[in-house]
C-alpha cells in the first residue's frame, strides 16, 4: 500500500479523521446505555411482581402474573381460568388471597348487569373467607360500587340508590380505621342526595295538591334522616306551609266550635312558626332565609337569631358544594345516572336511619290534637251544666223547661212488690194504673177556666179506641164443574184404534195481526 493511501491528504483525510472519532465516540457511549437499559427493564419487573422475587419461576406466580396481563389486555375469561387453575392447584400459595380479590376484580372491569351481579358474590365470599385482611374493606367498598354504578335518576327506581347506601354504612361501621373510609363518606352522602331528593319531590307534590297529611309524612322523614340535604332549608318551608295550611283548613271547618276551632288554629300555626325558626337557626346561609323571615312577620311571631357557630358550620356545610353548572344539567338530561354536584362534602352522613314516617301517623297525630282540644272544653261545659243544675226549683220561673214526666221511685223489694224496681206516670189522667209498678196515681185537680181568656187551657180528654175487628173472611170459590160432572171435550179415533183427545182452539182473533198468516203472491193485492 502507498504512502498516499495510507495518509490522504486534503478533502480526504478530513473525512476519515470525523469517521474515526464517531467511531470512538460510540465505542465509549455503548456499555452506558446497555446498563440503562437493563436497570430500566429490572424496575418494571419489581413493579409488575411486588409480591415475589423477580427472577422467581414459581408456577403459582406464573399464573398469576399470566392472569394479571389478561385482565390488563381485557380477556377476562382467560385470566378468570388461570386464577381458578391458581386458586384449586395451589391451596397454600401466598397469591391465594390476591387470586380470590383477581376474581371478583375481573367481573367488575368487565361490566354489565350479569357480571357486577357476579363481582358482589366474589367479593363477598373474598371477605366470609378474610374478614381480616385490609383487602377486605376494599372489597366491600368495590360493593357499595356495584351499585352506586347502577343508581337511577331520584325520579325513577331507587332500589340500587338503596343497596348502595346500605354498602357503604356498612363499609364505615365494620372497617372503621380503613384509609377507604373518607372515600366511603364521601359516596354515601352523594347517595343519599339522591334518596332525599326522590322524597322531597314527592311531599312538593302532595304540599301542592293540599294534602297535608302526605305531604309531612314526606318532608318530615327527609329532615329526619338527611339532614345534609341540598335544599333542606326549602325543606323546612315547605313543612311550616303545610302546617299553616292545616291551620287554615281548621279555620274554615265551621261545623266546629268557635273555642275548638281557636285552640287547633293556635297549635298548626305555634308547629308551622317552630318549622320557620329552624330554617334561620340551622340553615343561617341559604338562599330561603328570607322567605322564613317574612312568613314570621306575618304571623306576628318574634325571629330568632343564629349563633356564631351555627352560622360557621352551615357556611362551611354551603362552601363544600359545587354550584350547579349549565355543563351539569346537560350532561344529567344526557347520562343514565344522577347528577349529585350539589351533595355535601363535609359533614357525617347519617349511618342509623330513624323510623320512617308515613300518612297514618300524621293522621293519628292530628286525631289527637283534636281530642285534646275538644277535652280542654268540655270541663267549662260541664260546670256550666252543673250551674244550671244547682238553681232551686222555686227560683225558677214560668219560661224554665218542666220535670220529667217519667218519675222513679224506690220500691221495697219483697212480698208482693214484684220486681222491686218501679216507675209511676205523674200525669196520667183520671187517676189511672200505672202499668209499670201497678200503683193508682191520684187524679189531677181541673183549674177554673177563665171565660175571659184569650188562650184557653187545653182539657184532658179521653179518646175511646174502636175495638179491634178480626180479618174479614174470603169469598167463596165458585166452580164452574159441579161435583161428579165430566167436562166434554172432543174425541178423535187414531189410526191404531186408540182414542185421543183433542184440545180445544184457541181464539186467535185478539191476538195481534202481525202473528197471522202472511200473504203470499198476488194475494198481497187483496185487501180482504
Amino acid at each position: 500500500m502507498s504512502f498516499q493511501r495510507m495518509f490522504p491528504t486534503g478533502r480526504r483525510r478530513g473525512t476519515s479523521m470525523v469517521a474515526v472519532a464517531m467511531l470512538g465516540l460510540m465505542v465509549l457511549l455503548a456499555p452506558t446505555h446497555a446498563a440503562a437499559k437493563n436497570k430500566k427493564k429490572k424496575q418494571v419487573d419489581l413493579s409488575a411482581n411486588p409480591l415475589a422475587d423477580v427472577n422467581s419461576k414459581q408456577p403459582d406466580k406464573e399464573l398469576y402474573d399470566k392472569a394479571m396481563l389478561a385482565i390488563k389486555k381485557g380477556r377476562f375469561d382467560q385470566a378468570r381460568l388461570d386464577l381458578q387453575t391458581l386458586l384449586n392447584t395451589y391451596p397454600d400459595s401466598e397469591y391465594q388471597m390476591r387470586a380470590k380479590l383477581a376474581v371478583g376484580d375481573s367481573w367488575f372491569k368487565e361490566g354489565g348487569t350479569a357480571a357486577l351481579t357476579q363481582a358482589e358474590a366474589e367479593y363477598k365470599d373474598f371477605i366470609t373467607f378474610f374478614p381480616q385482611s385490609p383487602e377486605a374493606a376494599e372489597a366491600q367498598m368495590k360493593v357499595g360500587d356495584i351499585y352506586y354504578m347502577q343508581m337511577e335518576k331520584p325520579d325513577r327506581d331507587f332500589t340500587n340508590a338503596l343497596n348502595a347506601e346500605r354498602e357503604y354504612r356498612a363499609m364505615i361501621s365494620q372497617f372503621p380505621d380503613s384509609p377507604l373510609v373518607p372515600r366511603a363518606k364521601q359516596k354515601l352522602r352523594e347517595v343519599q342526595e339522591v334518596l332525599a331528593e326522590r322524597e322531597f319531590l314527592i311531599g312538593q307534590y302532595y304540599e301542592s295538591r293540599a294534602n297535608w297529611a302526605g305531604a309531612l309524612a314526606r318532608l318530615q322523614t327527609v329532615a329526619d334522616t338527611y339532614p345534609l340535604y341540598s335544599k333542606s332549608d326549602q325543606l323546612w318551608i315547605l313543612i311550616g306551609d303545610s302546617y299553616a295550611g292545616e291551620a287554615q283548613q281548621v279555620r274554615a271547618a265551621s261545623s266546629l266550635p268557635a273555642a275548638v276551632r281557636e285552640r287547633l288554629n293556635q297549635v298548626y300555626l305555634d308547629k308551622a312558626a317552630a318549622a320557620y325558626d329552624h330554617v334561620i337557626t340551622r340553615y343561617p346561609m341559604d338562599a330561603h332565609v328570607e322567605d322564613a323571615r317574612d312568613r314570621l312577620i306575618a304571623m306576628n311571631r318574634p325571629i330568632p337569631e343564629p349563633t356564631p357557630a351555627e352560622i360557621a358550620a352551615n357556611d362551611a356545610e354551603e362552601r363544600s358544594r359545587q354550584p350547579m353548572r349549565f355543563t351539569d344539567k346537560t350532561l344529567g338530561i344526557l347520562k343514565h345516572g344522577p347528577t349529585v354536584v350539589e351533595a355535601a362534602h363535609v359533614g357525617d352522613p347519617t349511618l342509623d336511619s330513624p323510623p320512617r314516617i308515613i300518612a297514618p301517623d300524621i293522621t293519628r297525630e292530628n286525631q289527637q290534637i283534636f281530642v285534646q282540644a275538644f277535652k280542654a272544653e268540655q270541663p267549662g261545659a260541664n260546670a256550666a251544666q252543673t250551674a244550671h243544675s244547682a238553681v232551686p226549683a222555686a227560683s225558677q220561673g214560668a219560661d224554665q223547661p218542666a220535670a220529667s214526666p217519667l218519675e222513679f221511685e224506690k220500691v221495697p223489694t219483697g212480698g208482693d212488690s214484684g220486681t222491686g224496681i218501679g216507675a209511676s206516670i205523674v200525669n196520667a189522667p183520671n187517676g189511672t194504673v200505672s202499668e209499670t209498678s201497678g200503683a193508682t196515681t191520684p187524679p189531677r185537680s181541673t183549674p177554673a177556666v177563665d171565660p175571659n181568656a184569650v188562650v184557653k187551657p187545653l182539657e184532658n180528654t179521653t179518646t175511646t179506641l174502636p175495638a179491634a175487628q178480626g180479618p174479614s173472611e174470603a169469598p167463596t170459590q165458585v166452580n164452574d164443574i159441579k161435583p161428579g160432572e165430566v167436562p166434554t171435550q172432543p174425541v178423535t179415533t187414531a189410526s191404531n184404534g186408540k182414542k185421543k183427545v183433542k184440545a180445544p182452539k184457541a181464539d186467535l182473533s185478539a191476538q195481534s195481526s202481525s202473528k197471522k198468516k202472511k200473504k203470499k203472491g198476488l194475494a198481497k193485492l187483496n185487501p180482504f
